[in-house]
């Protein structure tokens, strides 16, 4: 009787939108303390306890060898480019610096359900597992040369072919709460 070998994936790598400007916030929200470092050191550290082997960070943090934006003013789609641009090809985690309660586990859900393309949960736009490859960038590149046309993620997983969308589970919603403004910012702490 043959014996069926598991389908081996690439660990994904990691990429943390920290890039943007925190106005609502009135600071900057990477920088934020969150248990003891800022919350950009904690989203980077629940990537790879996720799995990713190498992290990427979108925004002009040296520190954390971050890539700042190629095109200003883009918000999360001008970070995910400007990332996309100058890493390999593979599959990546996105995240949001601003989603504290994230857990390593949901991301592995993700991972668990990528069959190529993108896979995000249902409502969501991040945490999304995304194919960082030619057609990804190209699609990037289309939607920030359309000056009329939309400049978001939840656009980008509306065009972006073969979007998987997973159901959420009990309690996925309590870990996707992100924090824009500092009512927000005090609930998560809390």
């Amino acid at each position: 009787m043959a014996t069926i070998t598991p389908i081996s994936r690439p660990a994904p790598a990691g990429i943390v939108l920290a890039g943007g400007r925190s106005s609502r916030m009135g600071r900057d929200k990477a920088l934020l303390p969150w248990h003891g470092r800022t919350l950009l050191e904690h989203m980077r550290g629940l990537l790879r306890q996720a799995g990713a082997q190498r992290v990427w960070v979108s925004g002009a943090y040296p520190a954390f060898a971050g890539i700042p934006d190629r095109i200003a003013h883009c918000g999360p789609l001008g970070g995910l480019y400007s990332v996309a641009m100058a890493m390999p090809d593979g599959p990546a985690w996105v995240v949001a610096v601003d989603m504290p309660r994230l857990t390593p586990a949901l991301l592995q859900r993700l991972h668990a359900a990528h069959r190529g393309g993108c896979t995000a949960l249902a409502g969501h736009p991040l945490p999304m597992l995304l194919d960082i490859d030619a057609d990804c960038r190209a699609l990037l590149a289309a939607m920030l040369d359309d000056p009329h046309g939309p400049r978001s993620l939840h656009a980008l997983l509306q065009q972006r072919l073969a979007t998987r969308r997973l159901p959420l589970a009990p309690g996925d919603e309590a870990c996707l709460f992100n924090c824009n403004t500092p009512v927000q910012w005090q609930e998560a702490a809390s």
